[in-house]
């Protein structure tokens, strides 16, 4: 599966109060790819990315990786090459200390002690928290513990990251470290978030849904642009792509 894609089939998926969260939805994403999917609140964006993890299982439709249908049966080998980063990186990190928290995956994996400190250690590095590996973790900030975090993931060597919310919580400093961070990352990205001017720096391509459902895909530049497009979907233009009445300059050409 080293060069899979990943197929979103007709999904549909209703949560049991009756909340419709994913409506029909379809979308190919292949390797390499760096892709956000965006929309209002209770678009359903972290449905779609709990079903591509198997973490929910669609009702309808299928998610397919590397041709093979997700299933309980193929859940555990398929999400060996998958790493998800929640959005409140507290749920990823439960161990004494960090080193100890990106070490948990590469061990459960079947990894000797040489193996796994080598994982662990790249992970570190890539990451810029290294010199963090005997910090508990509840003593980080957000942007350590959000690096901390996709560490843990790295360390494991996914084909796929899949990210819900990076920025969430992160002062400015520590945003631009994490997108720096994950554009040196060559994984194929599915990201959802609200931070548009997040996906405008590390996506190609944009994703639009709304209550389920696809309503735009196409290079970033273009959905970005489309003022009337996200406005009628819950949205904004990004801050970059903004004009300043009191100064006449537009942020970003």
């Amino acid at each position: 599966m080293s060069h899979h894609i990943t197929e979103f089939d007709h999904l549909h998926y209703t949560y049991p109060d009756g909340h419709k969260a994913v409506d029909d939805f379809s979308a190919v994403i292949k390797h390499g790819e760096s892709v956000g999917i965006i929309g209002a609140n209770g678009a359903g964006k972290s449905t779609i990315l709990m079903l591509l993890m198997g973490i929910l299982e669609p009702q309808q439709g299928e998610v397919r990786i590397g041709g093979v249908h997700l299933t309980k049966k193929t859940q555990r080998a398929i999400q060996s090459r998958m790493g998800m980063v929640f959005q409140d990186p507290n749920h990823q990190l439960f161990m004494p200390s960090v080193y100890e928290d990106v070490a948990f995956g590469p061990r459960n994996m079947g990894m000797d002690d040489a193996e796994v400190d080598a994982c662990v250690m790249a992970a570190l590095e890539q990451t810029g928290i290294a010199h963090l590996k005997d910090r508990a973790p509840f003593k980080l900030s957000e942007g350590e513990k959000r690096a901390a975090s996709i560490a843990t993931v790295i360390s494991m060597h996914p084909d796929i990251l899949v990210m819900d919310e990076p920025t969430s919580s992160l002062d400015s400093k520590a945003r631009r470290n994490l997108i720096n961070m994950l554009n040196g990352f060559e994984h194929t990205k599915i990201i959802t978030s609200h931070d548009l001017d997040m996906i405008c720096d590390m996506c190609k391509r944009v994703i639009v849904i709304n209550h389920g459902h696809l309503q735009a895909d196409g290079p970033v530049e273009e959905i970005m642009a489309n003022k009337a497009l996200l406005e009628s979907n819950g949205m904004e233009l990004p801050l970059s792509m903004q004009k300043c009445d009191g100064c006449g300059y537009k942020r970003a050409e």
